[in-house]
């Protein structure tokens, strides 16, 4: 039991996800009030003086903090809403300016890449005929082109040879759509790791695995989980790309590569089961500790720096 009750919203499309009901078990366990807002239905009140968001007729103010859990779908309308609560003085774990730009995979890279945190190579492009030389920028093939839109594994392609990557570099071409490609980490053997930071802190980890033949590692996907131990350097390359985003709360994944550990993504809505299936980390309680002890009365402030 925490020795202040908080009234907590989850800005989520579905409450019954795993995530979400084991969140709102160790909030109540704890003697906090926890309602999930369909953020989606929320409607607000732009105004410099008295700042509103509305859920159907009701006026939403009287939260003391907001757990967002927004969607790739609608990130968008779902960072507006949250932006809204940080105008009105609502503390929320993660600030919309960081689920922004975390949501945004290139916007993301960049910014990591600034501060120097270790990544795969990459290039980026929209309708270059330069094929030839966007394959050459990452090192030849094997290489991995992606859909920049893309998530949980869709739209990601592992091109074995060059004559592969040029096909499936012109395939996404005709989808009009915006394409990452990046060096194949041979060495990471199909597998990648998933590190919870909360507070600027690891506190689970898990290694994930790829079915035989399948290069993403993604669990839905048919991949499986183990804990494992990190290092120190990918302990610190988790939380220095976590602080880059502004994110309190984010699953981070990376890659082992000769060169050392290099992000994959930043999630700032990450999944609960597999990790904490995988690694017996209560980690929906120690969301719910670093509300306790970042929430302070009178000064509900969200951090925000703008990139």
């Amino acid at each position: 039991m925490s020795d202040q009750n908080l009234n907590i919203a989850l800005l989520s499309r579905n409450g019954k996800l795993y995530s979400h009901q084991r969140i709102i078990e160790e909030a109540e366990s704890r003697g906090h009030k926890v309602r999930v807002i369909d953020y989606l239905r929320c409607y607000m009140n732009i105004t410099s003086k008295d700042p509103k968001v509305m859920y159907q007729t009701e006026i939403l103010n009287n939260f003391d903090a907001i757990i967002p859990r927004i969607g790739a779908t609608h990130t968008f309308y779902g960072a507006s809403v949250v932006r809204q609560f940080e105008m009105m003085g609502t503390f929320t774990v993660n600030g919309s300016l960081a689920i922004s730009r975390s949501r945004d995979k290139l916007r993301c890279l960049q910014i990591l890449a600034r501060k120097g945190v270790g990544l795969p190579v990459t290039g980026f492009a929209h309708s270059t005929k330069d094929v030839d030389g966007l394959i050459n920028m990452v090192g030849g093939a094997p290489l991995v082109v992606k859909l920049l839109e893309g998530t949980q594994g869709i739209g990601v392609v592992l091109a074995e040879n060059r004559k592969a990557a040029e096909s499936v570099i012109e395939a996404f071409r005709g989808l009009d759509a915006n394409i990452l490609v990046q060096e194949f980490v041979k060495e990471a053997g199909g597998a990648d790791i998933r590190c919870m930071v909360i507070g600027g802190k690891v506190v689970a980890s898990m290694m994930r695995k790829g079915q035989d033949g399948e290069f993403r590692s993604n669990l839905h996907r048919g991949g499986t989980a183990e804990k494992v131990k990190i290092t120190a350097k990918e302990k610190n390359a988790a939380i220095q790309a976590a602080k880059e985003m502004g994110l309190n709360i984010a699953g981070v994944d990376l890659l082992r590569s000769k060169r050392g550990p290099v992000i994959m993504e930043v999630n700032s809505s990450p999944g609960l089961e597999g990790i904490e299936k995988a690694t017996g980390v209560n980690v929906a309680s120690k969301i719910v500790e670093y509300i306790e002890h970042n929430f302070i009365t009178g000064k509900k402030k969200t951090k925000r720096k703008e990139a």
